[in-house]
């Protein structure tokens, strides 16, 4: 018996997406991505909870970013492109990079200086992008791109550009697909905001086709030093550790808030010191490396939980934006350090306790 090989996302939900057989697609495959069942993590909260992680750090360049991408880059290529451009805290930089060397074209990315990992500015560089640090903001970055990419021949690929939540949607739908349903809750780290306004668009359509009979009440998670939706306020100088939420501008605020009102949801705020709970408990109960931005979910759950906001017995899907080899610095920070020992039987066992 065979198995049909996963075409990419723009293949396997082409009628949901604006392509047409003109459109060049470029992909690496991205999507069907594991939806992980987290009973340590449940176990921890409220054992009651069906808790599922949509573990989108397993996309080709680590990130949910690539979803969007290969919309955003076969469309450019479609207009006649041959430059893409893009301000990023990591993660969009390394998949415009990645797909832009895929399509043969040129990338620009612009990062905020000594605001990005080292292991998402690392791939930016591998895959030829030309990449510059700003002296400011990411907010200040997007805004001179934006500005280029409206003078000059080349094409915006932020989450502005609306091929990009395109893309991103599918993860909605292969939701539904992998648990048979939509989940009664869809938890969310939020920075830009382009992640939680696709996932709600995603699980609409389906629900609109027939796919998912429910709907989620979408629930998003802001770092309490970047937290311009919660507190309803531009961050002029966002802080946090989680680098790839680290946005006090989102470029997708208000359809980020019409997703929270419409889903019924709300959005929260958590702290690094919740954020990096999270993020070790997330590795050493459930064993999943994410990077600190995906365990804003993890810290949203936890906090959620003790308030009472979740009725016993509920499915809840947290999404995990990255891998957590894009940010090993923080890794190392967050754990305990080797011991160096002689190389002598007696030294290892006195070491391990034996």
């Amino acid at each position: 018996m065979t198995s049909r090989a996963w075409p990419g996302i723009i293949e396997r939900y082409r009628e949901f997406l604006p392509v047409s057989a003109k459109t060049p697609v470029v992909t690496l495959l991205e999507g069907n991505t594991p939806l992980v069942p987290a009973p340590r993590l449940a176990e921890a909260t409220d054992p009651s909870l069906k808790v599922y992680m949509k573990c989108e750090g397993f996309n080709p360049t680590g990130s949910f970013k690539d979803r969007g991408m290969t919309m955003a880059i076969s469309k450019a290529l479609e207009a006649g492109s041959r430059a893409v451009i893009c301000a990023s805290t990591g993660n969009t930089s390394a998949s415009a990079a990645a797909f832009a060397a895929r399509a043969g074209i040129a990338a620009f990315v612009m990062v905020p200086r000594g605001g990005v990992a080292l292991g998402k500015l690392s791939q930016a560089a591998i895959h030829g992008a030309r990449v510059l640090m700003v002296e400011g903001s990411f907010d200040q970055a997007l805004a001179i791109v934006t500005q280029i990419a409206e003078r000059y021949p080349v094409t915006l690929v932020n989450s502005i550009n609306p091929f990009r939540l395109e893309g991103q949607k599918t993860g909605a739908f292969e939701i539904v697909d992998q648990l048979g349903r939509a989940p009664d809750y869809h938890l969310i780290p939020v920075g830009n905001a382009g992640n939680i306004t696709a996932y709600w668009r995603g699980y609409k359509e389906y629900h609109r086709a027939g796919h998912a009979k429910e709907l989620p009440r979408m629930v998003g998670f802001q770092a309490a030093g970047a937290a311009p939706i919660y507190e309803d306020r531009v961050i002029p100088e966002p802080r946090t550790v989680a680098t790839a939420i680290k946005i006090g501008n989102p470029a997708n605020w208000g359809l980020a808030v019409e997703a929270k009102k419409d889903s019924d949801g709300w959005i929260d705020v958590v702290t690094d010191e919740e954020i990096l709970h999270a993020y070790r408990l997330l590795a050493r109960e459930e064993g999943i490396f994410m990077e600190p931005a995906s365990a804003a979910s993890v810290a949203g759950l936890i906090k959620s939980v003790k308030a009472g906001r979740f009725e016993r017995g509920a499915t809840l899907v947290l999404t995990l934006t990255g891998h957590g080899l894009k940010d090993p610095d923080t890794a190392l920070e967050s754990a305990s350090r080797p011991t160096t020992v002689p190389a002598e039987l007696g030294a290892v066992l006195a070491q391990l306790g034996f």
